[in-house]
């Protein structure tokens, strides 16, 4: 029987350096466009909307020196629904598996309520785990509030380094991920080195046609939608994958397709275009719309729907 460990370290050096690092922030703080930049590759959905990313996700970074686990966790926020709930909890679990906290702030603004709130929750379930600090969108300050919003924001919380970056344009980056990476302690792969996220294609791909709902679509529609995918094969080298994207209510359902499908064209155009380029080969995506009322409120649907905690029974 093969030891896939002898296949992930074979030739490792000794000196080999593995972890986890807990991406922590508040909602549309930029921790999926960060982590996107250091993997090198899109394998999590950004949009300008807040809470658009809703389940724990791995983002896989692997070198000749070392092989980092970044978990995207959910923003951290005041839950009004079920849905929420399952989000804040899923965020705050993945302090338990990290070695590094990475807490994510936007420092073009002043510290709100929210970031305050953050900073207490990450202080309160650290234990011994080092916090960086990584001061987000620096390319939005100017000389009026840089020294302001800089204090104001590493004061919020005890911590072992802060960095000022620009996870859209890059500033900052690689200074962070160099400390981050001294940080690790050494350890095996777990992970083959090809591998850039522990999630399938079909979560992906659902993924993807979600954040263009959320690209086209405003109010409350981002937050009402699901996306399951129902088929996904390859044949004659086209991959062919079936989605049905859930919705709330009838209104709902109607502003996703669109007059005369027009949305709903749209949608698939634009999902159909990266997905091609992730499979870098042909996709047929084919779209349904149904109505799965309040299945945000619904523990059961949620679960049907894919969110459930890994230590759920």
């Amino acid at each position: 029987m093969i030891n896939l460990d002898d296949v992930f370290n074979d030739n490792l050096p000794e000196d080999h350096r593995s972890g986890v690092v807990a991406v922590v922030g508040r909602p549309n703080v930029g921790k999926s466009t960060l982590i996107n930049r250091i993997i090198g590759q899109k394998i999590a959905i950004v949009s300008p909307k807040p809470q658009t990313t809703r389940k724990r996700q791995l983002g896989i970074y692997t070198s000749e020196q070392g092989q980092i686990l970044f978990i995207d966790t959910p923003g951290l926020h005041a839950p009004q629904h079920r849905l929420g709930e399952y989000m804040v909890k899923a965020a705050e679990t993945a302090f338990r598996d990290s070695d590094v906290i990475l807490l994510l702030l936007d420092v073009s603004e002043k510290p709100e309520a929210g970031d305050r709130h953050l900073a207490e929750t990450v202080a309160r379930l650290r234990g011994d785990t080092p916090v960086v600090v990584a001061l987000n969108k620096i390319d939005l300050l100017n000389d009026h509030n840089r020294a302001a919003n800089i204090a104001a924001h590493t004061a919020l919380i005890p911590h072992d380094a802060e960095f000022l970056i620009s996870a859209q344009e890059g500033t900052g980056v690689d200074d962070l991920f160099a400390y981050i990476v001294d940080k690790m302690p050494t350890g095996p792969r777990y992970y083959p080195s090809d591998q850039t996220s522990d999630m399938n294609m079909r979560f992906i791909a659902a993924e993807v046609v979600r954040e263009k709902i959320m690209l086209n679509t405003d109010k409350e529609i981002p937050y009402s939608v699901a996306v399951e995918i129902d088929g996904f094969s390859e044949k004659e080298n086209v991959n062919a994958i079936s989605a049905t994207i859930y919705v709330e209510r009838d209104t709902q359902k109607g502003i996703i397709i669109g007059k005369g499908g027009e949305m709903i064209k749209r949608i698939g155009s634009q999902a159909r275009a990266d997905l091609e380029d992730m499979l870098d080969g042909k996709v047929f995506l084919e779209l349904h719309v149904k109505v799965l009322k309040n299945w945000r409120s619904d523990e059961q649907l949620m679960k049907r729907l894919g969110y459930r905690l890994k230590d759920e029974d």
